[in-house]
Parts: C-alpha cells; sequence; structure tokens
C-alpha cells in the first residue's frame, strides 16, 4: 500500500473538487482491498453512482468513499439529509470510507464504518439553504462519527501507519451479525455499546451500566423494564465475545 498520490491521474484536471475526488478515488482502486473478504483490487462504479462508489467482486460489499483534507475531525459533510436517511434505513445502504489526506497529497487516516453502524441518531441535519440561495430550502447533513462505538471505526491507515489486512477483517466480521438485527434491536445493542464505552476503564460492574438507566429511559419511554434489557444486552455481547464476564457482577471489555 502506496500512501502517496498518484499525480499523474490528475493531468488536465483545474477545477479543485474534481482534482481531490480524482486522486482520492484513484488511491483506493490502487491501494485498498475488500475489508471483508480480503478481495484486492476493489471495482469502482461508473461515475455519478447514487448508491456507492466501489464493490468488491468476490464478495459484493459495497462502500461508498468520503474524503478531506486535514484532520479527520468528529463531522462528515454529506449530501441531502432526506436522502441519506432513506439510504441508511434501506437494504441497500453501503459500507463508508472516510480517507483523510495532508497537504503534501498523503494519506493520513483511511478507515471503514460498516453499514451496520449507520443509524439515523448518527445523522445530523443542517439548516435550509436561504430563500436567496440558487437550491432555496435544500438541506443537507453532517455524519457525526463521534457517535459512532469504537468497534464501527476500522482503520486500514492510522496516522499514516498501514494496519495488517488480517486485522482489519477481524475487526469487519467482528460485528457483521448486527446485520441480521431488526431496527429495535440493533439499536439496544448499540446504545448498550456506547454505554460500556463511556466507562474509562477496562473492566466494569453491572452497577455502573445501571447508571445509564436514565438516559435510556428517554430514548425508550415506553420500555419500564430497562435495567432486564440492559442484563439481556449485556448477556447477548458477553456471547459474541464482545465482553467478558467475569461473575459477581462484574465485566472486562475485550
Amino acid at each position: 500500500m502506496d500512501l502517496h498520490f498518484n499525480k499523474e491521474l490528475i493531468k488536465g484536471y483545474t477545477s479543485n473538487s474534481q482534482i481531490a475526488r480524482v486522486l482520492t478515488e484513484g488511491w483506493v482502486k490502487q491501494n485498498s482491498y475488500c475489508p471483508n473478504c480480503g478481495e484486492n483490487p476493489l471495482n469502482d462504479y461508473e461515475n455519478n453512482r447514487p448508491v456507492a462508489d466501489f464493490y468488491c467482486i468476490k464478495c459484493q460489499e459495497e462502500f461508498e468513499l468520503k474524503s478531506k483534507g486535514g484532520k479527520l475531525g468528529t463531522t462528515i459533510t454529506d449530501g441531502a439529509y432526506d436522502t441519506m436517511i432513506q439510504r441508511i434505513t434501506s437494504d441497500t445502504n453501503p459500507n463508508f470510507f472516510f480517507l483523510t489526506y495532508s497537504k503534501e497529497l498523503k494519506v493520513d487516516n483511511f478507515l471503514i464504518i460498516p453499514k451496520q453502524f449507520f443509524t439515523p441518531d448518527i445523522i445530523i441535519k443542517r439548516k435550509p439553504l436561504s430563500d436567496t440561495a440558487r437550491r432555496a430550502g435544500w438541506t443537507g447533513c453532517n455524519i457525526d462519527i463521534s457517535k459512532v462505538s469504537e468497534l464501527g471505526k476500522i482503520f486500514l491507515v492510522e496516522k499514516s501507519k498501514i494496519i495488517q489486512p488480517n486485522v482489519v477483517q477481524t475487526a469487519f466480521s467482528k460485528t457483521t451479525f448486527l446485520r441480521n438485527k431488526n431496527a429495535d434491536a440493533k439499536g439496544w445493542i448499540l446504545d448498550i455499546l456506547s454505554c460500556i464505552e463511556k466507562i474509562p476503564n477496562k473492566d466494569f460492574t453491572l452497577n455502573e451500566i445501571y447508571k445509564f438507566e436514565s438516559d435510556l429511559k428517554v430514548k425508550y419511554p415506553n420500555n419500564n423494564f430497562i435495567k432486564d434489557k440492559i442484563r439481556q444486552q449485556l448477556q447477548f455481547l458477553r456471547d459474541r465475545g464482545i465482553i467478558e464476564f467475569n461473575g459477581r457482577g462484574t465485566y472486562k471489555k475485550m
């Protein structure tokens, strides 16, 4: 994997946005692989395809690329809010690649957020364009990746360090079980994961998770058995090897 962009690809281009698109998409096509099955290279779709930018010919996973110069940050600018919500709640939503690069046109970070981690909670609606704008009333959105579980942020390149493909594939496969869950079940699992990750220590107790009961009650006002639901999700995460139960109400993050 070569972290430098291929500048030969942009000969004849003058638009900054086109240059950025050609460089980043060209880099992914020449250097990336499928985080699910390891197939190399990925194939690119025709331009302006509404669903995705790349796909794996072997396992049929689809990927959309978002890129920016500078630091990764916590939010990524995306397109129309309604369109984004429709996509991530459909059966054909893609995985998302996020790529950041330096002024020297070198990749700093390249990560994937698998599609099962995309929920309406992480999509932030922006203010509509003013009445005087060319597209008056159009409403865009941002993707708030700070709300994504750490299990859902899988780096292929982190701070210019290339991560071994076998590590990437193991991390990717660890949470694919979420794809088989309905929206409510997946929401509960991701919410309990978020609670666990807010606890600073690797070891934690059931009582520490119970402290999030009031927050969960706000999100699930019709559920009168929040503690029961918490214990159920902890057992599920234990069975999936994401946490470890050490007895007497104590757990460990795996």
